[in-house]
This record gives structure tokens, sequence and C-alpha cells, in this order.
């Protein structure tokens, strides 16, 4: 095959879902793999469902993701006009489309919606269900009755004809051969009623003209695979590589939709997914590299994929996998960049004049996507209510009696204590912990308790205690006093 040229062609509809984002993602890493070049083409014949801001949202997404295009709407490498509605204005698809028409291989119809309706009715299965086929009423209709329709300004559409016997046989790279009874074949729409090329009809064209030697795509696309193969070969034009992807389902295996919460790359990020680790997650949604590694940069990506070892089965979106792989990422981060993402959320919870880079670094290593944070910081601000139990930790030998004994000792230190450091509060508690002949657990574990209320903290008693300063940690530990000395004053009167 020539030079590898694929395209990423969506439609301006809405968010961009997760299964759009990895065949632009395949499509560019096609390109790039071969020394290729991958082409942005926007396919808005869809006017009832255009969403003008989802073209900022492709352009944004793509940005964001590293997959830059090398032509496109703004970028003219001469296959242009990349924009479907701006390439209908120059009527090459209907041109195209009576092109087809003279070499009967499509017809005009000029059937009503009320006929298609009432066709639709009677044409039903055992059980009820509608057969979405029509009968090829308008192709017997003669030459002059279409002229005489036509002159008249009756509202047409022009259709495929394909014909109602024998097979037809497409390849695709992942599913190899398949043959379907052509009698399954719908006569597909090419042109609507508005002028407007269906989506079916432009992309072949498009991919044509601009000579797209691979098309990436969802498997649901499969059932029109033939369909578009008799357009090619009504042309007369060299068939582009078939790569069908598997269907992206949830964890329940239904399709991925919107009610999961994650279908979308903005879902994604507002949820706090890095762009890079979106993507690493989404090339291996059906994918595998073939080696036991699941972290791999986009220009590691661009090195080893190979669509061949794209697999058949459904693709499960695991979120807990993906929220994994995003936590490796976080902790892989240059400091710099992590604080741009870590800072801002710190900052809804932390209202205090602590040391907010250090609370993030605190962090960095124990959350998986960045609203993580909150839920491990918020004692910082307000010391919460807990209980007395949480003092007794079996693995640490500590209960609350012994925790009592610990704070009592260790207040008035902490009160003179003049570098109040992490080296500092470490060094005292050393000494403590060496004069006392005890393990380290059984002093730590009601310090860290006693300071944060949590069981579970992004560090240990030296660095909160730290962040807090003198005044509040101290202020803690009395608080931790009172605490166990009235759980064990009810014990004794209980």
């Amino acid at each position: 095959m020539s030079n590898v040229r694929t395209r990423f062609a969506p439609s301006p509809t809405g968010r961009m879902h997760v299964g759009n984002l990895r065949t632009a993602l395949y499509e560019y890493l096609i390109a790039r793999h071969e020394g290729g070049t991958f082409v942005l083409r926007i396919e808005d014949t869809d006017q009832e469902r255009f969403v003008p801001e989802a073209l900022d949202i492709i352009y944004h997404t793509l940005e964001l993701t590293g997959l830059e295009h090398d032509e496109g709407p703004d970028k003219d490498g001469g296959y242009g006009p990349y924009v479907q509605s701006e390439r209908m204005k120059t009527g090459l698809y209907l041109e195209y489309a009576k092109k087809l028409v003279e070499k009967g291989e499509a017809y005009y119809c000029f059937c009503t919606k009320e006929r298609l309706e009432s066709l639709r009715a009677s044409d039903k299965t055992e059980d009820g269900k509608e057969i979405a086929k029509y009968d090829k009423h308008c192709l017997h209709l003669s030459k002059e009755e279409v002229e005489a329709n036509l002159a008249a300004g009756m509202p047409y559409v022009i259709r495929q004809n394909n014909p109602a016997d024998g097979t037809t046989t497409f390849h695709d790279a992942i599913y190899g051969d398949i043959t379907v009874e052509n009698e399954e074949l719908d006569d597909m729409i090419l042109i609507k009623t508005d002028g407007y090329p269906t989506y079916n009809f432009a992309n072949v064209v498009d991919d044509h003209l601009q000579e797209i030697t691979h098309v990436v795509r969802g498997n649901e696309y499969l059932s029109s695979a033939p369909k578009y193969n008799r357009l090619y070969e009504a042309f007369g034009w060299e068939v582009p590589e078939y790569v069908h992807c598997p269907i992206i389902t949830d964890e329940e295996h239904k399709k991925l939709s919107k009610r999961s919460g994650h279908s979308s790359v903005e879902d994604l990020l507002e949820q706090g997914f890095l762009p890079e680790a979106v993507v690493n997650y989404v090339a291996l949604l059906g994918w595998s590299p073939g080696e036991d590694r699941e972290i791999y940069s986009l220009k590691e990506l661009e090195e080893v994929f190979d669509y061949h070892h794209i697999n058949k089965s459904p693709a499960v979106f695991d979120i807990t996998k993906a929220k994994w792989m995003n936590g490796e990422y976080i902790k892989a981060m240059e400091m710099d960049r992590y604080l741009e993402y870590a800072l801002p959320v710190i900052k809804e919870v932390v209202k205090k004049d602590y040391d907010l880079k250090k609370i993030a670094e605190l962090v960095k290593t124990r959350i998986e996507v960045f609203p993580d944070i909150k839920e491990k910081i918020d004692f910082f601000d307000e010391l919460p209510e807990y209980d007395a139990s949480m003092y007794t930790h079996k693995k640490m030998k500590t209960n609350s009696e012994n925790s009592l004994e610990v704070l009592r000792d260790m207040l008035p230190m902490f009160e003179e204590l003049s570098d109040f450091s992490i080296s500092g509060i470490e060094a005292l508690c050393k000494k403590y912990i060496e004069e006392h002949e005890l393990k380290n657990g059984r002093v730590l574990w009601p310090l860290r308790t006693a300071v944060s209320g949590k069981q579970m903290t992004p560090g240990g008693a030296y660095e909160l205690m730290e962040i807090l300063g003198k005044e509040e940690s101290v202020k803690r530990i009395r608080k931790g006093i009172e605490l166990l000395e009235t759980a064990l004053q009810d014990t004794v009167s209980g």
C-alpha cells in the first residue's frame, strides 16, 4: 500500500466519548508507527445533532492528549476542505451520487414519509420487530417518471442499489474475511432530502478523495462494511484497510454510556485524571503490546503499536484499574507540574495558613486521582470528632491506658521544644522511645491519632506536627488527653 494516511473523522455532537478517543488514538498510532499522515476531518452532515462548542472540544481534547494532526481544517495539506459541510458546498457529494445513478448503482427515491412508515409497520417479524429495509419501489420508476418528478420539485433522496441475491465478502484486519447475504443489505440513503450526504456516503467519498489507507472504527460498523465495499467497487476505487475495534463496556458488561459517569474524556479529566494516563489506559482497551507491561508514554506507544494485535473480545472499562494507572502517573510527575494540579484542590479544603506545598508532597504517592486529596487532608483545618477506641491498635500494642501515659509524658516536652521541625520532633520522640525502651509504634500511633483524629493519614506524626505547628499540635495533644481521661473514667464508673 502507498504512503499510510489515516483519519479521525468525529461528528461535533457533544463531549468526546472514550471510544472516539480510542479511534483517534489508534488512527494516530498507525500513522506514526508507519511514518504516515494523520488527518483530522470534521463530519458535520448531521445538522440536527450539530453542537457548535463540540468543535472546540475536539481540538482541545486532541491537544491535551498529544494527538497532533498533520492535516485538518487548520492545516491544509492539499486535500481540503476538511469540514464536510464546506466540502458539500462544492457539490461533490451530489455529483458522485449522480455518477452512481448513471451506472445503475443508485437511484432516486421519492417515497413520502407516510409510505415509508406504513412500509415499516407492515413489514414486521413474527415477534413484532420492524424490518428497516426499503422495498426498492422507486427503483422501478421509468427515466421519464424520474425526470418529471425532479422537474416538479418533488422531494427525493438518492439510494444505493444493492443486489437482492448473492453474497458480498469484505476483509477486516481483526475479524478476517466476512461474507454476508446480499438480501440482508438495505438500499441505504446516500443523499438526504436536505441535500446533505449521509455519514455513510460522505465518509466513503472523502476517504477516497483524501487517499485514506486505513479506516479504524468500532465494530458496530461491521454490518455497514459490505455496503461501503459495494460503493468502492461501484466507483472502481481501492478499498482501504478496515480495522474494526471491539466494543467498550462498563464493569457490568453493558455498553459504556453516560450513566457510567466516565464515558467521555471530559468526564475523566474533571474527575482528576491526567490526559497522558487516559491515553495510556484507552490504548489498552482492546489492544495488547504482547509484553508484561502496562505503563507507556505516547512516544513509546508509537513505537510498539501494531493494530494486528487488537482483540475481538469486548473491552471492559475498569474504573478501578484506570485510577490505579492514573496514580502511577501522579507518582512519576515532576513536582512543579504536580503542584499545578494539587494546590487548587488543597486550597478548597485547607483555609488556614499552613505550608500547602508540604501537604501536597505528603499526598503525592497516596492518591489515584486529584480529588482523593480532599478526604486525606480534611483534618488540617479542624480536628474531627473521633472515638478514644482509635488509640487501641493491636499491632502497635497500644491501648487507652498506655496511649494516655505517652501523651501526658510528652506534652510538656513538646511545650518546651524550640525546634518544631521534623528533625526536632523526631529527635525528641526517639529520645523518649530509647529512654523508655519502647517500640516506635507505641509512641507514634498515639501522637498521630491525637493530632489528626484519623486512622489513616498521608504522613506520620513528625510530618503532620511540623505542618500543624507547635501551638496547634500541643492543643490537639491536650484534647487527646482529655478524650482518653473521659473514656477511662466512663469505663471505671460503668
